[in-house]
């Protein structure tokens, strides 16, 4: 018997990309695509996880079994990972049954897994009273997806698809997790997000995330601070100069500007400048693709194609090496651009992208 319905979102990244492990800010908003659980408990402690988006039937596993390094590798190591983490932690989760339905893009670097874990949590915290802040819920997730899953990543993604709000930006400062919603009103100044997700995923991705984090570390290591944060924007030359290994300048770089950049994103917002904020978009994406060294050809030619064809800013969002790239342009001139996209990547014999508008959507919740 179910015993309720649930949703969490993913997310796109307006600005503050690969800085929050580094603890950095960020700034993503939920995405109206969610992934959707139907779950109640079971007094037989047994996990059974289903999925419509994915063949093979129920998985079913001992939550006295689950341990970091014993999964199998696929989809479920998400959900398993969260009730792993919870139990870990010392709340009192049993078993229970799940059935997922998503609509969120995978392999798109709009956080299908993030969306996935939190979903699990906040059914698991209502089904077994826990009692759960949301903060905690995503720091949690993260330590399902860090540990149990084996995958090094930072705290934006959990607590976005946990914390944002209907139409705005999460101004999320990664250290300390202190939240600000920021108004993200497009529509009104004439402005639309598009997402086009370029449907590639390279194979050289693998390992790359974990390099970056490492040489941001010893970025850090190097300065003498704890985290890249802590690298004043003003003092970023001195600091580069004391570098000798380029590779890590370009790491520490592109963190310093990058978190520079989504102070300046909030102030224009704060401002009503929304227009303004297209630029430093743009400036991100550069310093993506020549700093980081994460941009691919297919995120390349979207940015370049946006803005040949009148774009206010564009960028790649997300991980890297491939998923998708954000385009801010004058909803008059969004045909134009999705058409010219659509014909760029026809044009190098590329696939055919995948082309939506991003409309800042309500974080986690329960449905039924």
């Amino acid at each position: 018997m179910n015993e309720g319905v649930w949703a969490a979102p993913g997310r796109v990244n307006l600005i503050g990309e690969h800085t929050d492990y580094n603890d950095g800010f960020v700034m993503p908003f939920a995405l109206p695509h969610t992934v959707v659980a139907t779950a109640s408990r079971r007094d037989d402690g047994l996990l059974r996880l289903h999925s419509s988006d994915v063949g093979g039937g129920a998985v079913e596993l001992r939550i006295g079994d689950l341990a970091p390094g014993r999964g199998p590798g696929h989809w479920t190591d998400y959900p398993a990972g969260v009730v792993w983490a919870l139990r870990d932690a010392g709340h009192p989760v049993g078993g229970a049954d799940f059935h997922f339905e998503s609509t969120v893009p995978t392999g798109a670097g709009l956080s299908s897994s993030a969306a996935l874990e939190v979903v699990t949590a906040l059914a698991l915290d209502d089904l077994y009273g826990l009692g759960l802040e949301r903060w905690r819920t995503a720091r949690l997730c993260q330590r399902a997806e860090n540990v149990y899953v084996g995958a090094p990543t930072g705290i934006m993604d959990q607590t976005a698809s946990a914390c944002c709000t209907e139409g705005h930006a999460l101004h999320l400062d990664t250290r300390d997790l202190s939240q600000r919603q920021i108004p993200l009103d497009l529509a009104a100044h004439g402005l639309e997000l598009l997402v086009v997700d370029t449907q590639v995923k390279h194979a050289h991705s693998d390992g790359e995330y974990g390099k970056r984090r490492a040489g941001c570390e010893a970025g850090a290591a190097a300065l003498g601070v704890p985290a890249l944060r802590d690298v004043p924007y003003e003092d970023l030359d001195a600091a580069l100069a004391r570098l000798e290994d380029e590779e890590v300048r370009r790491l520490v770089r592109h963190i310093v500007t990058e978190n520079h950049r989504v102070e300046r994103v909030v102030a224009h917002l704060e401002a009503g400048e929304v227009r303004a904020v297209g630029p430093v978009l743009t400036e991100g994406h550069a310093s993506l693709r020549d700093d980081f060294r994460i941009s691919c050809p297919e995120l390349d030619l979207v940015v370049d194609t946006g803005l040949a064809a009148g774009a206010v800013g564009a960028r790649m969002t997300g991980g890297g090496f491939g998923g998708s790239a954000i385009v801010l342009t004058d909803v008059s001139a969004s045909a134009t651009i999705r058409k010219s996209v659509r014909e760029a990547f026809a044009g190098e014999g590329f696939g055919e992208p995948r082309i939506f508008t991003a409309i800042p959507s309500a974080g986690a919740r329960r449905l039924a």
